[in-house]
Order: C-alpha cells, then structure tokens, then sequence
C-alpha cells in the first residue's frame, strides 16, 4: 500500500497491528478477488536483520529522528532506512539534481554548487545517478551530503557509483523508503524524487532535457511549497530546454550559490503540514458507494474533494470506499489529496 492508504488505516484503527487485522477484510470488500499477501513476522526479521548487518538504521514517522522537512510532506513515507549519519538530514538542505548523461560543464557548474552551498551550512541531497548527481555529491562530500535511492539502502546505481556510495555511508547519509535487498525499478524512482525534494528547501535543476526525472523532482518540490531553481543554458542545447522552461514557468534563475542563499534566507518558513484529508473516524463504505466511486475514476488524477461533491455522499464514506478500493488494487490513492483509476 501507499503512504496515503498506511496513513488513514492506522488512524482509522488506532495502530499498525489492528489495521494489519482488518487488511484482508478491506481488500475483499474493496473487491480483490485473489488473496492479499501480508508479509510475516519473520519476512520484517529478516529485513530488520540485512539492515543491521550493513550497519543501517530504521526510522518511523513520528519518531525524533525522522527529518523534519519530510514530516511536513503530506503524506510523509511511514519509514526510512539510513546508512550513515541520520541527523544529517535534520540540518538545512538543498537538492541539486540534473541529466544524467551531463555536459561537462554542467557538471563543473553542479560540484561548485554544491561546494559553495555546503560551506554556507546547506547539506547536499541528490540521487547518486550518473552526471549532475554524482557532482553534486563529490562537491559537497567533505561539507555534509546524503542520497536517496529508488532501491533498497544497499542497491548501488550506476555501479561505478561504488567508491562514492561507500564514501556517502561513511562521511554522509545514503536514504531509502524500500526494503533493504530491494533492487530499484522505473516505478520506484518518482517515489525517490518526492523524498528528494521533501527533504530540501529548495531544489536546483542544473541541466534537464523535457522529459526527465529532474523535472518531476521539480514538479514535486513546487506541490510541497518548497523553492524551484533552474540553472539557464544555451537554447542550442537539448540538455538546457528543461531549465529554460522552468524559468520560463517562474523558477528562480541560479547562476551560483548566492541566488539560492539569497531566496532561501528571504524565506519565512516551508508550508506547515496541512493535516489529516478529513477530519473525525471514518466507517465501513458500502458496495453501491464503491461502485459509484469507482466508475468515475480515470488513469487521470483528481481531487478526492471533487469526487465527494459528485458522489454527494459524506466524505468519510467517500474516503472509506477508496482506501478499500486501492487495497483491491482498483485505484490509487494519491499525495496531495488526488486519487485515479488503479
């Protein structure tokens, strides 16, 4: 399940144990046909196990340690795994994060960056990729810097990213939301780029073709209220046509550390946490309301709001049909209060 699910399920029930409980119920009366696999007591053992064997730390939500940034994403991941040093990434952060197959002199552009930034007080967060990433991360090794990966806090990617994921784990941070063991997949990395930008006050693109990763973390930093960069290039260059256009979308321009300083401490504060979608418990759904709920959901997201104004049913009943909805696998619960076809 999604963090959005994980999140009202344990409200709803008032503990992770009595939600497991309730998970098969929910799912068939959500309409899953097949059985649901709850992992066991010793499947958490073994991981718990492999993440004390790489000297790794597991962190809840809600406990002192969980970065206070990433508390404030709604809805923020229910654990991370951390190698290294995990009050690394309580300090002040900014994400720095670019195309993978990288000009060298965005490159060059993203180590200074990250030099400057980390000896003005800033921990570095990236990705580990290929180019803009992996500079980032070598500019700011000896300030503070941390990863995050798609996969598990052991999957090392781009292999030749070896020598700098040891150095991350031992003079830094290296951050994962999956299961230790777990090899990254496409589906993972958006996932990666929500944890990025929510644990940054800022995010700084420094080269992005259109369609690109870096412009999802973008995308994500400016729904979490957090500040959008973008380093300009040549209208020449593929590898500048993301940036442009994110000024052009209303990013502010860097063209060196003092621009991210300068809006960073112009900054009051980051958007508070926004709270629970609905407020009071909410009950079982009925099958009429989950079929109704379902056959105006599309693969394009929508508000849960909107929906609950075209049902024209009370919105706990709403959010009730489509938590056991998504449990079926028939919708997807989504950040920000959106849900679309599963």
């Amino acid at each position: 399940m999604g963090p959005v699910a994980f999140r009202e399920l344990v409200r709803r029930e008032g503990s992770a144990s009595k939600a497991l409980e309730r998970l098969p119920e929910l799912a068939r009366r959500g309409g899953r046909s097949g059985p649901l696999r709850i992992p066991s007591i010793q499947d958490a053992e073994r991981e718990l196990a492999a993440g004390d064997k790489l000297g790794a730390k597991l962190i809840l939500w809600g406990e002192a340690a969980f970065p206070p940034l990433l508390a404030a994403v709604d809805p923020p991941p229910p654990l991370l795994w951390v190698r290294g040093d995990p009050a690394i990434l309580s300090r002040p952060t900014v994400a720095v994060v670019g195309a993978r197959v990288a000009s060298a002199a965005g490159q060059r552009f993203a180590r200074t960056l990250a030099h400057d930034l980390g000896q003005a007080g800033y921990v570095i967060i990236s990705g580990l990729a290929r180019g803009i990433d992996g500079a980032a991360h070598e500019g700011s090794l000896a300030t503070g810097t941390a990863a995050v990966l798609g996969g598990g806090v052991d999957d090392v990617y781009p292999p030749e990213h070896r020598g700098l994921y040891d150095r991350l784990a031992a003079q830094g941070a290296v951050v994962s939301e999956s299961a230790v063991g777990h090899r990254a997949q496409a589906r993972d990395f958006p996932r990666r780029n929500r944890i990025i930008s929510g644990l940054s006050l800022g995010v700084v693109v420094v080269e992005a073709e259109v369609r690109s990763g870096s412009l999802i973390t973008a995308r994500l930093a400016a729904e979490q209220g957090r500040e959008v960069f973008a380093v300009p290039g040549s209208p020449l260059d593929p590898r500048a046509k993301g940036t442009n256009d994110l000024i052009r979308q209303g990013a502010t321009l860097c063209e060196g550390a003092e621009d991210v300083l300068g809006a960073l401490n112009a900054m009051a504060s980051f958007r508070e946490p926004q709270g629970d979608l609905f407020d009071g418990p909410w009950g079982d759904a009925d099958e009429a309301l989950r079929t109704r709920a379902e056959a105006l959901l599309s693969p394009t997201p929508i508000p849960i709001d909107e929906l609950v104004r075209d049902l024209g049913a009370p919105a706990p009943a709403v959010f009730a049909a489509l938590v056991e909805l998504s449990l079926a696998g028939r919708c997807e619960l989504l950040p920000g209060g959106m849900v679309a076809k599963g």
